[in-house]
């Protein structure tokens, strides 16, 4: 099987780990008075989730960005995966095989910091491991599902490669002073960015169309001012 495009991992990864660690009992019990700040399709989305993607970083403020901007995106970014999440429902689930559960679970470890700090989160939180596969088996099975669905449209031909090693990596290698290898020697290298390239692509469209055909309310500005401050870490946050 292979490896999710760049963006789908982070955000798959970036769910997961919020997911994992941050379950939605758990968020009850950080945030007693919570705050719906959006449904979609019947599916309410609370301030404590969009704090809890804020602190573990899955979206992180921009340069200049305000407080209320940066929660606008880290909700916007859940609503997206809310949507994802609900057209994979549609389709039923799939088994995930035992190795890739066990590859994201070695991940997900490393981003915590190895197993004996991940094994200490999870005893803080009153977390078992087999709990947190699951989570990250529904997480694979939306990448499998984005592979069905949008893999077949892509397709990089031996055009696309010459182009992108004439426009693009041959004068990146030259300025910076590199030697240029052969175009045969990186077909396959150059064939797996741009399949990535158009594979993000192609979730952004179908995103796109989910959000269009959703039924979404929006609560951002009439709840805001009633948000807490927000939370730039878990250390922070725990201090």
């Amino acid at each position: 099987m292979r490896r999710p495009p760049f963006n789908l991992a982070k955000s798959l990864l970036g769910l997961a780990l919020l997911l994992a660690v941050c379950p939605p009992s758990q968020a009850q019990e950080r945030l007693p008075v919570d705050r719906i700040l959006a449904v979609v399709d019947d599916d309410p989305i609370l301030a404590s989730e969009v704090e809890q993607v804020l602190s573990f970083g899955i979206v992180n403020a921009e340069a200049e960005e305000d407080d209320r901007a940066v929660k606008r995106r880290a909700l916007d970014f859940l609503v997206e995966e809310r949507l994802r999440f609900h057209e994979v429902d549609r389709f039923g689930f799939a088994e995930v095989p035992v190795e890739i559960v066990d590859e994201e679970f070695d991940r997900l470890q490393m981003r915590l910091g190895g197993a004996a700090e991940f094994a200490n989160a999870m005893e803080e939180l009153g977390l078992d491991e087999q709990g947190v596969r699951q989570v990250l088996a529904r997480q694979v099975m939306v990448w499998v599902y984005v592979e069905e669905r949008l893999g077949a449209r892509i397709f990089v031909g031996l055009e696309d490669i010459r182009k992108y090693y004439d426009e693009n990596l041959v004068p990146e290698l030259e300025e910076k002073g590199n030697s240029v290898p052969p175009v045969q020697d990186v077909r396959e290298a150059i064939r797996a960015v741009l399949r990535e390239q158009r594979m993000n692509e192609e979730l952004e469209r179908w995103t796109i169309e989910l959000l269009q055909n959703a039924d979404i309310e929006d609560y951002f500005d009439s709840n805001y001012e009633s948000l807490p401050p927000l939370i730039d870490s878990v250390s922070q946050e725990a201090g």
